[in-house]
């Protein structure tokens, strides 16, 4: 690999809006070749070669290419290859195939375990685990697997087969992330086969556009249909599916359809005009047979002997199952002649019937008789029921499971006990350690208070042992034969918030000392209010005259509590950790409701965490249903996957409801993967490109323009000799044609968008280009001016997210003047080499574009997994800075204090190494066993 010996940054000034011109810091330098090696050309084009990745989840990987650094961009060294797409081409295509594993039919390990994705939050379906020797089976991935995996160290080789349930948001939300995964580990990467009902290459189409070629995946569906078919009926299968079957296990499918009583005429003349009853692929559902082969009597060695058999290999091919001639005697030796009574292998069910449309199909399933039959050699070990309560507390339901006689049943179908529990407890202490210390901004964790408004369907069962409430890591042992049953040992133990308290006082007893403090800093800006205000008003206690400063912005003038809330969900890059999500940002405008800006794998969970706790169990629905918009940056994976599972959990919400569908705005490769997915799914919402909501197309709209004419000046246009410069390669790649607009379709979206725009309170939300792949844009909110009790005019806040990008003189116009200003810090200042590699900022340089646009408040997020807790910081220029962290939730009314905050929230993490990013995220899902 080709290095870079002395990386200084070449920042050129360029002159800005305001009257003195701002030169940024050099800090890339010429690279000074070495006498062994040939002089370079000066106007040479340079070429770097390091590990990258390219449009996947934002840089992680380990492809190994050239970077080609512009040259004559007027801003921060960038990778203008990977600006512009093409590292993808520079990566060795890899081959991959199944792996075809040596199993061992003789095994001393098999189990099934639950991994509770989902348990604590509602949102998703828990995973179960399939465990053998050599072989590793998933049943369902919603989404967080990921990171339950690296949280609780389940390692995710030797996975070759994913079944889904049902093929929605619900049971596949985590395999973009979980695939983007398997492909990067080791040299060769790994691929797998994906099993579900219905056509699946409708889910694998929709990802092609995130999931690199490396990351090869086979689909096999069964029991497809056309999504344009009016199911009334169900069909009956005599038989079973079987999918797989070898020397350790046997897996079969049974197929459930919803039923629906409407006939196709009644469907066609609906109220709505819409086919009610038209089923999409995702309305089917499976229930999974799992078949252990049956376990060999003991092998009788005098009986061997006795028949003439040296000890040596013909014992094994007995026991085995095989014949064998005897050594002394003239005779055939079977197997049974020398073996036991064989025991039956274990039968296990995963039963997922998610509505009582789709309970009769499971009522008549005839292909289940056999294994009703308790003396016809079929019996059922163990249920596991995926079923949500409202299906299995039905009467209906609990007959059929009596059917299966002394089955053990366990009920995983997100049980209401399970919310007490927080499932990933190492950013649940983190949350309660932050909130000890500042309970302002960090609202406390846990659920541990809901526990007597809760309530458990496992109560109609309580008179049956063999009826339990599904636990997390609760296993259920299939082999060896001696330990098959229930096995808690792996379940985490609750730990209080007191507990982490406690320990944190011990570790760090200075902490009291630092609560107090920062308990001050808002007790002193009390104290400020009460010497501004009048007597008389002082209990119009909402608005908050914070301090008499010129330094802080008029539009902070009397703000409201109510009027703005950042909430940051995910502060991480590339894939989840332990501590940190990907990205996404919670923008609450209280009455007005609220926008997303990014959505990454596992939003709607960080949602619910937050919410449970301040507002109840349907805290987090409360904020989905009136969602005004979701903003996406840029197509790589850690930025929008989570999109889906917000979306559909909004249509559910607001079935019968009338409402508007959701306003989605991104990149036009996002339109596609989401139209792909509505295939399976509905999810009821509007796009809109991002390019339409930059300044100059929606001028263009206002004045009545051809957008196709108006689209090809950037929204920076006003920067002079900036990389999107006219007639430039990156103002050429951000125009490029293929999806010409289409003025009578994007019209009424845009009026649609202004309306949703208007309804929030905003004057404006503008979309600008920025420097890290195709298509990747910043955003910019502007809230509308405001009347103070007093009469004033005060002008709105101003937010700007830059998404990910290198710095650039177009974040920093867009910028200009920003109450607050969230910005990518992806690294820290001495890796600025791997920043421009990957075309995202180091700390310091995001500082820089806060201070060189007048931002107000800086707010830094996106770091590298590298940095588990905190980042490493330079502490010079801090006064207006601040570093998000997961749940952090920033009041309009409190910028002033944020600042801060900072010194205090460090000494949290005094004493907390680096991690690597290889130890601490990646190896935990790709070392083997």
């Amino acid at each position: 690999m080709a290095r870079l010996s002395n990386f200084r940054l070449l920042f050129s000034s360029f002159s800005l809006s305001k009257p003195s011109t701002l030169h940024f810091r050099s800090i890339f330098s010429t690279v000074i070749a070495s006498s062994s090696s040939p002089r370079r050309h000066r106007n040479a084009p340079l070429h770097l070669t390091r590990r990258n990745n390219s449009n996947t989840r934002g840089g992680r990987g380990r492809t190994t290419h050239p970077m080609e650094l512009d040259k004559n961009a007027s801003s921060a060294g960038f990778n203008k290859r990977r600006a512009e797409g093409r590292d993808n081409n520079d990566a060795p295509k890899k081959d991959l195939q199944l792996k075809h594993r040596k199993v061992n039919p003789v095994n001393t390990i098999a189990y099934l375990q639950i991994l509770g994705t989902g348990m604590d939050t509602q949102d998703t379906s828990p995973s179960v685990f399939l465990f053998f020797d050599k072989q590793r089976f998933i049943f369902n991935a919603g989404e967080g697997l990921q990171r339950f995996c690296t949280e609780h160290k389940i390692k995710l080789s030797k996975i070759d087969h994913i079944f889904l349930t049902r093929v929605c948001s619900e049971t596949a939300g985590g395999l973009p992330g979980l695939l983007l995964t398997l492909a990067g580990m080791g040299e060769e990467g790994m691929c797998v086969k994906i099993w579900g009902p219905s056509d699946l290459k409708f889910l694998v189409d929709a990802m092609r556009s995130f999931i690199p070629n490396a990351a090869m995946v086979h689909t096999k569906s069964f029991g497809g249909t056309d999504d344009t078919t009016v199911l009334t009926g169900c069909k009956l299968l005599d038989n079973p599916i079987v999918l797989i079957e070898n020397e350790v296990v046997k897996i079969s499918a049974i197929i459930l359809r919803p039923h629906h009583p409407m006939t196709p005429s009644e469907t066609l003349n609906s109220p709505n005009g819409k086919n009610q009853a038209a089923a999409k692929p995702g309305d089917m559902s499976v229930v999974y047979i799992c078949e252990l082969p049956e376990i060999k009597g003991k092998f009788d060695q005098d009986k061997a002997k006795a028949l003439g058999l040296k000890p040596g290999p013909k014992y094994r091919e007995l026991q085995f199952g095989n014949s064998v001639q005897s050594d002394r005697l003239n005779i055939t030796v079977h197997p049974s002649d020398v073996l036991g009574p064989s025991v039956p292998g274990p039968i296990v069910l995963l039963v997922d019937c998610p509505t009582k449309s789709h309970l009769e199909s499971l009522l008549n399933a005839q292909s289940l008789t056999s294994y009703y039959d308790q003396e016809a050699g079929k019996s059922v070990t163990c249920v596991i029921h995926l079923s949500p309560a409202s299906v299995v507390s039905s009467s209906d339901y609990q007959k059929w499971m009596k059917k299966f006689g002394s089955a053990q049943h366990i009920m995983a179908g997100h049980e209401k006990k399970n919310v007490e529990i927080p499932i990933l407890k190492a950013s649940a202490r983190i949350a309660s350690r932050l909130n000890y210390v500042c309970p302002q901004f960090f609202p406390a964790p846990g659920f541990s208070s809901l526990s007597s408004a809760l309530a458990s369907s496992e109560g109609s069962f309580s008179e049956s042992s063999k009826v339990i409430s599904a636990e997390n890591l609760l296993k259920f042992t299939l082999r060896p034969y001696a330990r098959l049953g229930l096995d808690r040992s792996g379940t985490p133990t609750t730990v209080t918030s007191t507990q982490i308290i406690d320990e944190l006082l011990s570790e760090i007893p200075e902490v009291v000392e630092a609560a107090h403090h920062v308990s001050q800093l808002w007790q002193q800006a009390n104290q400020t209010k009460e010497d501004l205000v009048p007597a008389a008003d002082r209990n119009m206690m909402i608005e908050e005259p914070w301090l008499c400063d010129s330094t802080v912005p008029s539009c902070l003038e009397n703000i409201r509590r109510d009027d703005l809330e950042i909430v940051l969900l995910g502060t991480g890059s590339s894939q989840p950790s332990k501590y940190r999500n990907v990205s996404s940002i919670y923008i609450n405008l209280f009455s007005k409701g609220g926008l997303l800006l990014d959505c990454g794998e596992g939003t709607l969970g960080q949602l619910k965490r937050r919410h449970v706790h301040l507002y109840g169990v349907s805290g987090a629905d409360d904020v989905v249903r009136a969602l005004r918009c979701i903003w996406i940056s840029h197509i790589h994976a850690d930025h929008h996957t989570g999109l889906a599972r917000i979306l559909a959990l909004r249509r559910e919400l607001l079935k019968g409801v009338p409402h508007e569908p959701v306003l989605v705005v991104g990149p036009r490769q996002l339109k596609r993967y989401l139209d792909a997915y509505q295939r399976l799914e509905d999810l009821d919402m509007l796009f809109l490109d991002c390019r339409h909501t930059t300044a100059a197309s929606l001028d263009a709209f206002e004045d009545g323009c051809d957008l196709n004419n108006n689209n090809r000046e950037v929204s920076a246009s006003k920067v002079d000799s900036t990389l999107f410069a006219r007639e430039s390669r990156m103002q050429s790649l951000w125009k490029r044609p293929g999806s010409p607009v289409d003025k009578d379709a994007v019209s009424p979206i845009l009026e649609r968008f202004r309306g949703v725009i208007q309804e929030a309170g905003l004057k404006s939300l503008i979309s600008f280009p920025v420097v890290h792949c195709p298509q990747a844009f910043g955003v910019v909110l502007k809230a509308a001016e405001r009347t103070s009790t007093a009469g004033k005019v005060i002008p709105g806040w101003k937010v700007v997210y830059s998404g990910d990008t290198r710095p650039c003189p177009e974040l920093v116009e867009a910028s200009r003047g920003a109450t607050v200003l969230i910005h990518e810090a992806t690294f820290e200042e001495a890796m600025v080499e791997e920043a421009i590699a990957k075309n995202h900022s180091t700390t310091n340089e995001a500082i820089e574009m806060g201070n060189s646009a007048d931002a107000y408040r800086i707010i830094l997020t996106h770091f590298s997994q590298r940095y588990p807790k905190i980042p490493v910081l330079d502490e010079a220029n801090m006064h207006k800075t601040c570093v998000a962290f997961d749940m952090m939730s920033v009041n309009v009314a409190d910028l002033p204090v944020l600042p801060k905050v900072l010194p205090y929230l460090k000494l949290l993490f005094r004493n907390e190494m680096i991690v690597d990013e290889s130890d601490d995220v990646v190896d935990a899902v790709t070392a083997a066993y």
